[in-house]
């Protein structure tokens, strides 16, 4: 799978566009006013946010499968400020997380599996395919925009001059002022 060496940011990008055209993956009416953790001041800015969180946990699910809730939480989670004192790790939310693993769940792009002592979800045949076809999407573009530049010839080398060394140079400079 290209999945691991393709720029994250616009794979989901990508896959942000995909998820919207789906109607089980609807943002709900509460994700206006919901911050994202304890550990942030404010609700995203972004309009798509809904939409970006839901690629990216499709994404890790697909990369870090089975996975679970509470792993997920500490990925997303990050750093809260306290001011004077230390700052300390803060688990992301996971009702966001939870909502968002059960709408993938019903559009068919994860399902719950066990391997070995793990379980949780992992990516359905649907959602590698919809990540596949962003990868290669991206793949595309990039090859696009950075046609192959000819390789350039090399140039032969000028030798350098010799230079003292800073100590002797101030060991003269020295002696210079005690004549």
């Amino acid at each position: 799978m290209l999945l691991y060496d393709t720029n994250p940011s616009k794979v989901i990008s990508k896959v942000k566009d995909t998820l919207k055209e789906i109607p089980t993956m609807q943002k709900p009416e509460w994700a206006v006013f919901v911050k994202t953790g304890s550990n942030k001041e404010r609700a995203p800015l972004n309009a798509d946010w809904w939409y970006f969180r839901a690629a990216s946990v499709l994404r890790k699910v697909a990369i870090d499968g089975p996975i679970g809730v509470s792993k997920l939480r500490i990925k997303y989670g990050s750093r809260k400020r306290l001011g004077h004192a230390g700052s300390h790790f803060r688990k992301a939310s996971g009702k966001i997380i939870r909502v968002i693993l059960q709408q993938l769940e019903t559009s068919g792009l994860i399902e719950k599996a066990e391997k070995g002592v793990h379980k949780g979800r992992v990516a359905s045949p649907k959602g590698v395919s919809i990540l596949d076809k962003a990868v290669i999407a991206v793949k595309k573009e990039s090859k696009e925009e950075k046609p192959e530049e000819p390789i350039a010839k090399v140039e032969e080398e000028q030798p350098k001059e010799t230079k003292k060394p800073k100590a002797k140079k101030q060991k003269e400079a020295s002696q210079d002022g005690n004549k």
